[in-house]
């Protein structure tokens, strides 16, 4: 299985890692879609190539054609769109927020699978991504539609393990010499 692939890569300095690991993803309460949609927008916003080709396969297999799609789509659109937010709330003029963005986000209208998974993932991608705009209204929708904080909340406590396993296995990667775009 590529979970014990990733934990049995990280050094024993990041047990804490490897444990976390393990309990976000084995022993996780989300439902298989929501878990491993989550897992992989996380895996491509960690921009770690290891732990994306470790996680990949098993959320390809776990998830169907739409859900697979959709999961990518929301690391994508998330990419561009913490990026935009991030910078037009950071900046000090207000006069930004009144613009329109002009920028195509229609996968977020049809993401072509249930409403509350593809904003979850887009909200675990946030997370990584660090744009509080965005977490701030991908929660808010995720709260109207009912969904628990409990549940908000574990998506990004995978976003931050697998974040923090990315960086620690490229760290380790760089400092044996081994190149990262493998």
């Amino acid at each position: 299985m590529a979970l014990d692939e990733l934990k049995s890569a990280l050094p024993d300095y990041a047990k804490d890692l490897r444990l976390n690991l393990g309990s976000v993803i084995g022993n996780s309460e989300l439902p298989a879609q929501r878990l491993w949609g989550t897992v992989l927008a996380c895996a491509i916003a960690s921009r770690s190539a290891r732990v994306l080709r470790e996680l990949e396969p098993e959320a390809k297999a776990k998830l169907s054609a739409e859900a697979y799609t959709a999961a990518k789509s929301a690391a994508a659109i998330m990419a561009m769109n913490n990026v935009f937010y991030r910078t037009r709330h950071l900046l000090s003029d207000p006069e930004y927020g009144t613009l329109r963005a002009g920028l195509r986000m229609n996968v977020i209208g049809n993401p072509g699978v249930e409403k509350i998974d593809f904003e979850l993932w887009s909200l675990a991608v946030s997370a990584i991504n660090g744009c509080g705009q965005c977490l701030d209204s991908h929660e808010q929708v995720l709260r109207t539609a009912g969904v628990d904080r409990e549940t908000i909340q574990e998506a990004f406590k995978i976003a931050a393990v697998i974040q923090a396993v990315g960086t620690t296995l490229d760290a380790e990667a760089v400092l044996a010499g081994d190149v990262l775009a493998e």
